[in-house]
């Protein structure tokens, strides 16, 4: 019996070991025939896929340079920012028997506090709707192997958010170990440190969809976008022991790092003045410029217009948008007269009568070239050119066309336009003629600064060759290009033309210029500063609206240059507003108060005097709580800052008081309570955009005023 079992187990055993030899010679065969079909058969097809795979070039793309003020600090940078997610298929999530939603239900708390889906929801059901509750709550329910592998819970992210998000509630658990559900992508992000400060002229970038490139879309940022953006990379796919991986053959480049001309506390300047002045003025908008007169350099720049809520904003660039000019082409016109050999002397007269269907408004006596500007005459002007251009009006566009007026500028400024004026040949684009009389009706108003448009840069371009002997100097907002190891190529100053007029010229339409401001019946008096002698042309001109003059507004402006005796600086302001103003009000004022500040600043070659500015008629005793001015030496009259106490912090989900804090604690308390905060000017609050006791609402702007 022990006998047969035994056989029998043995028959069993050797069964068994046939089957295993016989299935493994199977595998061994199949084995065979699959590295036969495989290296022998299909050898072509593996060979030209692994060639698709190996010749295969990827791009990388390269770090954006940065833009520099004058002085580098920094406008536009990249910032490494992070998209923090969750994988919610993450083998340590699966392999949970129970998901504890109390715990999850923590998470979304701790997320809708620091990192909310929406900002500034107030409605109970769209709070619900967009919660981080309902979101969890929602993958959860999913099916394991459905889940996403990638929720975003923060977008554009630091480092510290990071460290934050790993220690919320249902994520802490994992915080120690390597392999966590947690991870983070970074990327670079184009980060403007001053925000809305001269962003026209800086501009920004955007992404393309399909390349995934950054690139620039205005401004700046377009216009030196082929060396801002640097030269990709190229890697290539080679084989590794653990799989494919990129192997880098050509490094990218980093883009230049571009220093601009513009002054930071230039810009802060003239952004404050300018926006005081379309407030007092109610203005519709506002652009101005200030430029180096030696070098041409654009220190700085600002527009700005009225906005749906009644408030200031920054605008369109329309430093570069053409307009009528008004009488600010009278000391254009007039260069142009002492040039050719028109008129000599300032004090040559000229007939200043009824004319081309024009008046002097100012009577129509003889007047010299100095009343001429001062007053600034149509009729005069216009009976100057003639002398000259009457017989053969179309030569007036020529001589202009020579001196480069209707070349490019080139300043790096997105959508510069170039002056549009037209040519008056005895004909038009039809072949129709043109009477002669019709000829010296253009002629007369283009003189005098109608019937032709000029941008503002154009304008003051040509008014700073005139302070600076007749250099005519190419306006420009690039100093220099600092490569990746940090050599600096600074760009040498450029010439539209070498002279646009002689320095004698020059000098004639320089003294011209100076009795607007300090002549007895000069347009512009109230731009009058004895700390800062400034020469400049007001100009006034309406706007036009489908095709007429919108007689209920005026365009109105000032360019001119300072110091008088040894220019230094030039500077235009236009603003559109209401038909009750004035150039000499508006657009002079900001001129006025721009060099007023320089020079109590030191800024234009002479000792800093603060307390010749006349806001400043006490001294601002700063981060100080109570008046403690007694202690202090020589101080008899003093104001203090306030700075919020912790009583004041609480919420009661309206506008404070913030008149008289300082910006610091104003900005703190307001981001508090979710509310976006943006300054103007410098020093302590003088003003608030939302009224005290408004209901606020988290996500709303609040505008506040400094002053010091």
């Amino acid at each position: 019996m022990a006998k047969s079992t035994k056989r029998n187990n043995k028959k069993h055993i050797l069964g068994r070991y046939a089957f295993i030899v016989i299935a493994s010679a199977l595998v061994g065969v199949l084995i065979l025939f699959k590295l036969f079909e495989t290296t022998v058969v299909e050898v072509s097809a593996w060979n030209a896929r692994s060639k698709a795979i190996f010749s295969k070039i990827d791009t990388i793309a390269p770090e954006r340079g940065n833009l520099l003020s004058d002085n580098h600090n920094i406008l536009a940078c990249n910032l490494r920012v992070y998209d923090i997610l969750l994988d919610l298929r993450h083998s340590k999530i699966l392999k949970m028997n129970h998901i504890d939603m109390d715990s999850v239900y923590a998470l979304a708390d701790s997320l809708d506090k620091y990192y909310p889906r929406r900002q500034g929801l107030t409605n109970p059901d769209s709070l619900a709707k967009y919660s981080w509750r309902t979101k969890l709550k929602r993958e959860f329910e999913k099916d394991p192997e459905k889940r996403t592998r990638a929720l975003r819970m923060v977008k554009n992210g630091s480092l510290q958010d990071y460290e934050r998000v790993k220690y919320f509630p249902f994520i802490a658990k994992w915080y120690k170990t390597r392999n966590t559900p947690l991870y983070k992508t970074p990327r670079y992000k184009r980060t403007y440190p001053y925000g809305k400060m001269a962003f026209r002229s800086i501009g920004r970038v955007n992404q393309n969809a399909q390349t995934r490139q950054t690139h620039g879309y205005s401004g700046l940022e377009r216009d030196l976008d082929s060396l801002l953006y640097g030269k990709p990379g190229l890697a290539k796919k080679v084989a590794m022991t653990s799989g494919i991986g990129n192997w880098t053959t050509t490094p990218p480049r980093r883009g230049y790092d571009i220093c601009t001309t513009i002054n930071i506390d230039l810009q802060d300047m003239l952004e404050e003045e300018l926006h005081k002045i379309c407030e007092e003025a109610n203005a519709v908008w506002g652009t101005a410029i200030l430029m180096e007169v030696k070098t041409g350099e654009i220190k700085a720049i600002s527009n700005i217009e009225k906005l749906d809520d009644g408030t200031y904003g920054e605008a369109l660039n329309r430093a570069v948008q053409a307009y009528e000019p008004g009488s600010v082409m009278k000391p254009i016109s007039l260069m142009i007269a002492f040039e050719d050999g028109l008129v000599k002397n300032v004090t040559d007269m000229v007939d200043c009568s009824p004319f081309m269907r024009t008046n002097d408004p100012h009577g129509s006596g003889p007047k010299t070239m100095k009343q001429v500007i001062e007053q600034s005459s149509n009729t005069g002007i216009a009976r100057v050119i003639f002398r000259g251009y009457a017989k053969n009006p179309e030569r007036w566009y020529d001589r202009m066309a020579g001196l480069g007026f209707f070349e490019p500028i080139r300043s790096g400024i997105y959508g510069e336009c170039t002056p549009r004026i037209r040519r008056l040949i005895d004909h038009d684009s039809r072949g129709n003629n043109i009477t002669m009389t019709a000829r010296h009706l253009d002629l007369a108003r283009q003189a005098y600064g109608y019937n032709t448009e000029l941008p503002p840069l154009f304008t003051l371009s040509v008014y700073n060759a005139i302070a600076n002997d007749g250099k005519y100097v190419r306006p420009h907002l690039v100093r220099s290009l600092i490569d990746e190891n940090g050599r600096d190529s600074i760009l040498p100053i450029q010439y539209i033309r070498p002279q646009i007029c002689s320095p004698e010229t020059a000098a004639k339409v320089r003294e011209c210029i100076r009795e607007v401001v300090w002549g007895e019946h000069g347009t512009a008096r109230a731009v009058r500063d004895d700390r800062v002698e400034i020469a400049g042309k007001t100009g006034t001109a309406f706007p036009v609206e489908n095709g007429q003059y919108n007689r209920a507004q005026r365009r109105y402006a000032f360019a001119g240059f300072f110091p008088y005796e040894n220019p230094q600086y030039s500077c235009m302001a236009l603003v559109l507003a209401g038909g009750g103003n004035s150039a000499n009000r508006t657009s002079g004022q900001v001129v006025k108060n721009m060099a007023i500040k320089m020079y109590s600043r030191g800024m234009l070659n002479n000792a800093s005097d603060y307390a010749m500015e006349k806001s400043q008629s006490k001294p601002v005793i700063a981060a100080s709580s109570f008046d403690n001015s007694n202690r202090i030496a020589g101080i008899t009259g003093s104001r203090s800052v306030r700075r919020l106490k912790a009583n004041d912090v609480s919420d009661t989900g309206k506008m404070p008081n913030l008149i008289g804090y300082d910006a610091a604690s104003a900005i703190r308390i307001m981001e508090q309570r979710g509310i976006n905060v943006r300054i103007s000017g410098t020093g302590y609050v003088c003003s608030q955009s939302i009224p005290v006791d408004t209901p606020l609402r988290r996500g709303q702007t609040l505008v506040l005023r400094l002053k010091i």
